[in-house]
């Protein structure tokens, strides 16, 4: 119990032990003033019995105030019965009816709220040990407190706050669990848990609970960052370290509910996102994310020692993950194979070994150059560690049942994805950890068909760093580079899903990174436009306008390989499809003639322009009001109309004459024959 409660607890007390006093000496209304009597000493009695105990603050203030409040009636109404001279009595009209029964009212109220204080406030029998005789009778709630009748929800509240005090330990877990309803119920419940102290008891559960009490602390935790001032409040009361800690320790579905935590704090506070990137958190998520993913990875988990002489023997690529994690098993152990492996894949067609070996050996291009710079920096083997760095976790790890493991997976990319967003040195942090490499084998294999939707936190997770990427050079260089091995991988499965082209919840995130990494490109990567040109004919509208943002950034100015990009584009047919965009597709009419614009001012002179009228289309849009009232069209529109003029055909410029007198738009059909 802090000073302030003490202090709140002195002015009672006296006040009570003057009604006493007073009633005592009363000369009339004797009967009266000895059931005031009773009941100040009654309320003295466990005023003082409340400064002895460990009283929960927010309820106490608002009893003290109140028993405070009737104390004072009653001392008034007291003093006047005590007065000594008869004829000073008969100044006062005093209401027996009225004033008694009220005060004592009043003395009843306050002593029942002051009961209901030290019961919540007292431990119950066994609660601290956990066992099940102490936490039978916690789970029933310990009266309304009649301070409390007009906002039944902070009873409620005030009751669960205090059994996370000092209930056992199910009913602990159990108030956790009901504060975590209450909080995702209304943003309001959530602000009176956090005003009412309840933050404190359930970072002490967290470290200290049951599996089930931990994973309701976290989970309401969470719920309760409604807003920046909520979260302040949180991040002032050390969850961010708290969060970090209990990523280290099993059990998974704990730690998956943190991880959950962890990405909604940080998807609505950019300080959660500065304060975990300093508290470790990425590398345990990402340790998280890469167990069960791949078997080895830099910095965080390092491949088992027995592996150096039972590496796996020459196998058929089937996965991606296979292709990268064979070319770096055989860099680390200098080409030894031990036939025994029992990883090998199953056996694929001759085809399929074909595209497989060819896939290996890009991958073995690429890690030999890395090697020759900075080979013999390569560290040994090392037994393999844990996600928290502990070996002796390993086996708690593999008695998971899958749905947790999956979940947990889940949960550590959405929080990754959460964290990278917008925030430079949380993406250095995750690329710098190679897991990038994981997001794609995530990609690629999904989650075994347990519905955690890792494969979309992926997705994202990926589109976030690749948007931060293409504002820092430092980030494409270092994580993006051409020889890359998980660059490569990520582009591989961004490029398989855009080319599947089906319509899901993975398409649109892909596409956006495939264009935010349009400057990672070199001129001979040549396989990025045609799928992404694909996605302009009779597509979905959102999926269009993706595309056409897409390919805007191959085309821009500030991509130095615009030329080459453009012709690309146009090579693959999607100048008339643009043509069309611009006349008829209405969400994405100012995306697709910006994106025409810079392709006529890259290319003029390609005849494909000329045969698909995009100089017609270009004087037509320069008459649309609300075309040329996009500062971006007004100024790419009059240098891309003066490139094309100059460069196109004799012929070509007829049918621009004719179509601008006209004032007609081109039947569609032409652009479809």
């Amino acid at each position: 119990m802090g000073e302030g409660v003490k202090a709140m607890l002195a002015r009672p007390i006296q006040l009570a032990d003057e009604v006493a006093k007073q009633c005592g000496a009363a000369r009339c209304f004797r009967a009266e003033c000895g059931e005031l009597k009773a009941r100040a000493d009654k309320l003295a009695a466990l005023l003082r019995q409340a400064a002895r105990a460990d009283l929960y603050d927010r309820p106490a203030a608002r009893i003290m105030a109140g028993a405070q409040q009737a104390l004072l009636k009653a001392s008034s109404l007291a003093a006047r019965c005590a007065s000594a001279h008869p004829r000073l009595r008969r100044l006062f009209t005093l209401s027996p009816a009225a004033g008694f029964p009220r005060t004592i009212g009043l003395l009843d109220t306050a002593l029942e709220d002051v009961a209901w204080l030290l019961r919540i406030s007292s431990p119950r029998s066994g609660g601290g040990g956990g066992d099940d005789d102490g936490d039978a009778d916690d789970g029933d709630l310990r009266g309304l407190p009649n301070i409390a009748q007009n906002e039944p929800i902070l009873f409620l509240i005030w009751d669960h706050v205090a059994r996370l005090h000092t209930g056992g330990l199910a009913a602990r877990a159990d108030s956790a669990a009901n504060l975590a309803s209450l909080a995702r119920d209304s943003q309001h419940f959530a602000k009176l848990i956090i005003e009412e102290d309840g933050v404190p008891p359930l970072l002490r559960l967290l470290k200290e609970g049951t599996d089930d009490g931990q994973e309701a602390a976290a989970r309401a935790l969470g719920l309760l960052g409604c807003d920046d001032e909520s979260i302040d409040k949180l991040v002032q009361a050390g969850v961010c370290s708290v969060f970090a800690a209990a990523l280290k320790d099993p059990p998974m579905r704990v730690q998956a509910a943190v991880a959950d935590a962890i990405g909604t704090l940080a998807d609505r506070s950019a300080t959660c996102q500065e304060l975990f990137a300093q508290n470790s958190t990425i590398r345990y998520l990402v340790g998280h994310l890469a167990s069960g993913t791949i078997q080895e990875h830099s910095r965080y988990s390092v491949g088992s020692s027995s592996s150096k002489n039972s590496a796996a023997a020459p196998q058929h690529m089937t996965s991606l993950h296979s292709v990268v994690l064979a070319k770096t098993l055989s860099m680390r152990h200098g080409g030894d194979r031990d036939t025994s492996s029992t990883d090998e894949p199953p056996r694929v067609s001759n085809e399929q070994d074909a595209k497989r070996n060819q896939m290996q050996s890009v991958v073995q291009s690429a890690m030999a150059a890395k090697t020759k710079t900075n080979g013999s920096l390569i560290p040994p083997f090392r037994p393999q560690l844990g996600t928290s760095g502990s070996s002796g976790r390993g086996a708690v790890r593999e008695v998971e049942d899958p749905e947790t493991k999956a979940r947990l997976k889940a949960m550590a990319a959405r929080a990754l994805w959460k964290l990278a967003r917008g925030h430079l040195v949380v993406c250095k942090s995750i690329t710098d950890s190679r897991a990038l490499l994981c997001f794609a084998v995530l990609l690629e294999k999904g989650d075994g068909g347990m519905g955690t939707s890792v494969q979309y936190f992926s997705a994202m997770a990926i589109m976030e760093i690749s948007r931060v990427a293409e504002h820092s050079l430092a980030l494409r260089q270092s994580a993006f580079k051409p020889s890359s091995p998980a660059a490569k991988a990520v582009v591989d499965q961004l490029l398989h899903i855009v080319s599947k082209g089906d319509y899901d919840e993975l398409l649109l995130p892909c596409i956006s990174a495939l264009g935010c990494l349009a400057r990672t490109f070199t001129a001979s990567e040549n396989r990025v436009i045609a799928p992404l040109v694909e996605l302009l004919d009779e597509r979905e509208p959102p999926v269009i306008k993706e595309a056409v943002l897409a390919l805007t950034k191959f085309a821009c100015n500030e991509n130095h390989l615009h030329v080459n990009h453009c012709k690309a584009i146009v090579d693959n047919g999607g100048a008339r499809h643009l043509v069309q965009l611009v006349y008829l597709g209405d969400e994405v009419q100012i995306e697709a003639l910006i994106l025409l614009c810079f392709i006529a001012l890259h290319v003029p002179e390609s005849e494909e322009l000329a045969q698909a009228g995009v100089l017609a289309v270009l004087l037509w849009a320069s008459k649309q009001a609300h075309m040329i009232q996009d500062m971006r069209v007004d100024a790419l529109l009059p240098d891309a109309k003066g490139r094309l003029e100059l460069f196109q055909s004799r012929a070509s410029s007829w049918i621009a004459r004719k179509w601008d007198s006209e004032a007609l738009v081109p039947d569609q059909g032409i652009y479809n024959s």
